[in-house]
């Protein structure tokens, strides 16, 4: 489970979205939902993750954001001695639903659904 108590304990103050960025882009990217974002690649590499917030609501349990999460892909071959295909990042990018239970803190991320 993934728990953003800071990013919670920053609900309505003018830091809330600096703060949401710095714990999203410290998870390891296992956590994230890159590799169902891709859309150039076949695999999501981890490094350079990069988080812009678009908007964020407060419901009844959960403070729900809309973020842009920006990545790199490679398209992966056969790692053969032979293969001519040249290993290019492609850049890629998704949009992602986090939900941060108002009581615990405890997160989902999913792609978004729009």
């Amino acid at each position: 489970m993934i728990w953003f108590k800071c990013s919670l304990d920053a609900w309505r103050s003018p830091q809330f979205s600096s703060v949401l960025k710095r714990e999203v882009e410290t998870l390891p990217s296992a956590q994230l939902p890159l590799q169902e974002g891709l859309r150039l690649g076949s695999v999501a590499l981890e490094d350079g993750v990069s988080v812009v917030i678009l908007g964020s609501e407060e419901l009844e349990s959960v403070i729900r954001v809309r973020a842009m999460i920006f990545y790199s892909s490679v398209i992966a071959g056969c790692s053969c001695a032979d293969d001519p295909t040249p290993v290019d990042t492609c850049h890629e990018q998704c949009t992602v639903q986090i939900d941060i239970d108002k009581q615990s803190a405890g997160v989902t991320i999913a792609l978004s659904p729009d």
